[in-house]
C-alpha cells in the first residue's frame, strides 16, 4: 500500500493490461474497409480486460508516431477546403418501394479546423459533384482560398504534377466563388486530401 500511496520518482508498475499487436494492426489498416473501431471490438473479443476503445486509439497513434517519419502541415483558417468523394458506398433503402441503392459519400474538411461537411450522393459525376460543392459551401457559409481535391474525373481532366487539367465546370464554378482549385499530385500518397483519410477511425 505504501508503494501505491507513495512511489518513488521513475517507478512504474507492470502494465495489467495486455497490448495488442501493433505491427498487426498497423498492416490491418491498410485494408479497405478496415477501421481501428472493427480491430478494437477484435482485440476486446481476444481480450475482455483491455483496453477502452480510446485509450487503444490513443496507443495506436503513440506507436505510429515512433515508427513513421511524417510532415506535419499548417493550415491557416479559411485557406483550403479538402473535398473528395471517401470510403465504401453506403445503401440508401426506399420506404415505400423497398428498392436499395447503393449512394457515395462526398466529404468537406476545413483545413485549419477539421470542420466536416458530408453528404451522400449517387454518383461522383459531375452534376454530383458540383452540387455537393454548392452545398458544402453553402452550409459552410463561406468560400475559402482553395479548393483541394484529389484527381477524380469529375474534377481533374488530365493529372499531371506540375499543370494539371481542371474540368471546365469545374473550374467555372470556383471562377464563380471566387476561389481556386489546387489537385493533388498523381501517385503522391501525401498529397491526399484530409477529406480522403476520413474513413480512418
Amino acid at each position: 500500500m505504501e508503494r501505491k500511496l507513495f512511489a518513488p520518482a521513475g517507478y512504474n508498475p507492470p502494465r495489467s493490461k495486455p497490448l495488442p499487436d501493433w505491427g498487426h494492426v498497423h498492416a490491418e489498416l491498410r485494408r479497405r474497409g478496415v477501421t481501428l473501431a472493427l480491430l478494437w471490438e477484435e482485440y476486446r473479443g481476444h481480450h475482455p480486460d483491455g483496453y477502452g476503445y480510446s485509450r487503444f486509439c490513443d496507443l495506436y497513434v503513440e506507436w505510429r508516431h515512433g515508427i513513421t517519419a511524417t510532415m506535419r502541415q499548417t493550415h491557416a483558417a479559411g485557406e483550403k477546403l479538402f473535398v473528395d468523394f471517401a470510403g465504401d458506398t453506403v445503401p440508401v433503402f426506399d420506404g415505400l418501394t423497398g428498392e436499395v441503392r447503393a449512394a457515395k459519400i462526398f466529404v468537406a474538411v476545413m483545413g485549419a479546423s477539421n470542420y466536416t461537411f458530408v453528404q451522400a450522393r449517387f454518383s461522383e459525376a459531375l452534376p454530383d459533384w458540383i452540387g455537393a460543392h454548392v452545398d458544402a459551401l453553402s452550409f459552410l457559409g463561406g468560400v475559402p482560398k482553395a479548393l483541394v481535391c484529389d484527381n477524380l474525373k469529375a474534377g481533374v481532366t488530365a493529372a499531371s504534377r506540375y499543370d494539371p487539367g481542371i474540368n471546365r465546370t469545374y473550374a467555372e464554378m470556383a471562377g464563380h466563388y471566387g476561389t481556386a482549385i489546387l489537385a493533388a499530385r498523381p501517385r503522391r500518397p501525401k498529397d491526399k486530401t484530409i477529406a480522403s483519410y476520413c474513413t480512418l477511425f
